[in-house]
């Protein structure tokens, strides 16, 4: 079998996985935000933490309860960073310097999960399980809290309460997050991926020494990693690591697992608003994005040209063989189009379109389809900038899922779809401009552009995968790819919290002979071009500058 064959193989197999899984995971989940009952586990918490979880909050209390919780979780975790060399179970690691544990507790506050260390040498046991692992559950949590906001804001009408944050939180994390972690962690284990609290081993002989590993809790944590789209690697080569992916099976299960809670949280969108058809037309928006990615990215890695790709049957620098080519590709494209970050080859070694491709995909706003809960917010708020395009196209106030969209309604869409390109840009403008940041680049000219291009546009769009050729760990970079990671993560949330209380507050209007359908193909197509229009307007003159120049050369 052909390495081309192979990948296309592996494709059909994840697509119909995930086809498999869409309406009883979506379905599921429908119910679970829209229950009234508690559970027993549910209630202890609410008790500890002192919530009320049947009281309805506005938009601004919602958004309070978002910011409060999260703030909390980046002390907490940077004060575990900044105690770990007195803290049992530390492997005998130091504590974290101040700009780094900053840096790494907002990266898995933020769901980005950016690391600027290598996991193996620097966290403990403590920090890992009790730290990380912790913020994977909790920060998806939050992400599926925000999106479910919206989806009842497009459901309900004269009113302004968007639920419970308590309750989505934990009923996210309760039923939803921790059952399917814990079977997927089963099955991880089952594949070889190593769970246990051991010390570190030296093994065998590395260049003349020995080389040294640690165990760790790593199939609990990678099955989170995945499910919650977080991508934090419990050792530096992340999924490309055998204790943590080490075979072809458990590598396409992993992309099966990225990719699981995005797809199917479309369904959810269109129970809880009451058509399935419009979740069927997001969930085609997102899969012809994807699926476009994807032969894109096979093709730059399958065809490029030169003796050494031609022998190897494609570019296989960067790649493990173990999985090659297609996996990879598959891999790469599932992972920066969602909020993963996950890596089970080194995007640096890619084509310089394929690249560029793992770029474009975060450019797009991770919104296909995305992180768990911001993909579906974020997509929802390109469906919003669509209709308002289309209605100007036929002179008629543009309306979605039964609301008008209204300048209020655009303008907060509109500073939802400017406030990443503003961070991206601007602090890839500063690091290019000032003397410093430049020395960790492993490259120069257009790939080492692209370095510090990836590296901001993965922190601000909470993606977390790196480029692997920037020294990120310095003062300059985990402070201001720190600051990217806030503010890309909280500022989009203001605006889709606003835009919920705004939409709740209207009542329904009926539709018309005059109304855009938009569970249509015509719709869908629309969607689609809006996306990439808007991206390619907005990061064309960068990605010009990094991976087409290079690519095109």
């Amino acid at each position: 079998m052909g390495p081309v064959l192979a990948g296309v193989l592996q494709l059909l197999a994840l697509t119909a996985a995930l086809a498999l899984a869409y309406k009883p995971l979506g379905t599921y989940m429908a119910k679970v935000y829209s229950s009234k009952r508690h559970l027993r586990v549910e209630k202890w918490i609410y008790r500890g933490i002192g919530a009320d979880p049947d009281t309805e909050m506005r938009w601004p209390a919602y958004l309070r309860g978002v910011l409060a919780f999260s703030l909390v979780g980046v002390l907490f975790l940077y004060a575990l960073q900044r105690l770990q060399g007195v803290l049992p179970g530390s492997l005998g690691f130091a504590s974290i310097d101040p700009d780094q544990a900053f840096n790494t507790a907002v990266s898995f506050v933020t769901n980005t999960n950016w690391q600027s260390y290598y996991g193996e040498q620097a966290m403990g046991h403590v920090v890992q399980t009790a730290g990380l692992a912790v913020q994977n559950f909790v920060s998806a949590a939050v992400g599926m809290a925000v999106a479910v906001a919206l989806v009842r804001g497009f459901a309900r009408s004269r009113t302004g309460e968007l639920g419970n944050f308590w309750a989505d939180l934990v009923r996210g994390v309760v039923r939803i997050l921790v059952p399917l972690a814990f079977v997927a962690a089963i099955v991880l284990v089952a594949c070889g991926v190593i769970q246990n609290f051991s010390g570190i081993h030296e093994v065998g002989q590395f260049m003349g020494g020995t080389q040294q590993w640690n165990g760790g809790a790593v199939a609990s944590q990678e099955a989170i990693k995945e499910v919650g789209t977080n991508g934090g690697g419990y050792f530096n080569a992340n999924s490309a690591h055998p204790f943590e992916n080490p075979t072809p099976f458990s590598n396409l299960f992993e992309i099966f697992l990225i990719l699981l809670i995005p797809f199917s949280i479309t369904r959810t969108f269109g129970l809880m608003v009451g058509s399935v058809k419009q979740g069927y037309a997001i969930l085609a928006t997102m899969t012809t994005i994807w699926l476009g990615f994807v032969a894109l990215m096979m093709w730059t890695e399958f065809s490029h040209h030169g003796p050494a790709f031609e022998l190897a049957n494609g570019a296989l620098e960067g790649k493990e063989v173990r999985f090659g080519v297609g996996s990879s590709s598959i891999f790469a494209v599932s992972t920066t189009l969602t909020s993963t970050g996950a890596v089970d080859s080194f995007h640096s070694s890619f084509t310089g379109l394929g690249g560029g491709i793992t770029m474009l995909g975060m450019m797009l706003g991770e919104i296909a389809p995305g992180g768990v809960g911001s993909g579906l917010y974020g997509m929802l708020i390109m469906a919003i900038i669509a209709v308002f395009i289309a209605g100007l196209m036929v002179g008629r106030t543009p309306e979605y899922l039964g609301k008008k969209i209204g300048s209020r309604e655009i303008k907060l869409a509109a500073c939802y779809i400017l406030i990443t390109p503003a961070l991206v840009l601007v602090f890839t403008a500063f690091a290019m401009a000032l003397p410093t940041p430049a020395n960790s680049m492993t490259n120069s000219g257009a790939h080492g552009f692209s370095e510090i291009l990836y590296a901001y546009t993965s922190g601000a769009n909470n993606n977390g995968s790196a480029f692997a050729g920037l020294n990120a760990d310095t003062q300059w970079f985990n402070t201001t790819i720190g600051l990217a990671m806030l503010l890309g993560r909280f500022l989009p949330m203001v605006f889709v919290l606003a835009l919920a209380g705004s939409l709740a507050e209207q009542k329904p209007v009926p539709a018309t002979a005059g109304t855009l359908r938009t569970d249509k193909p015509l719709y869908t197509g629309l969607l689609v071009g809006t996306i990439i229009i808007i991206t390619g307007l907005t990061y064309f003159p960068a990605l010009a500058l990094g991976p087409l120049a290079e690519g095109l050369a």
